[in-house]
């Protein structure tokens, strides 16, 4: 079963890319969304979160703050 990934990022923050790498390093589909240029993405993830701060990834229903691979590969199961 595949798990459902989205990741809340801007194109300057370097742990954004770092996850976003990680993801196609490992053949991971994600849904990424550029909260700098799209307002309504900011504030959903602002919503989900309480978080200002990016990256925002959610796995389901699990959410992780940041780039934590050990926290990502642990959801993802690999």
């Amino acid at each position: 079963m595949s798990k459902k990934v989205e990741i809340y990022s801007t194109p300057t923050c370097h742990f954004c890319h770092m996850a976003k790498d990680f993801f196609n390093d490992n053949g991971v589909e994600f849904t990424d969304y550029n909260v700098a240029t799209d307002a309504v993405r900011r504030s959903e993830v602002v919503e989900r979160s309480g978080q200002m701060g990016v990256p925002v990834i959610f796995i389901d229903d699990q959410m992780v703050i940041g780039f934590d691979e050990d926290k990502l590969r642990e959801l993802l199961g690999l």
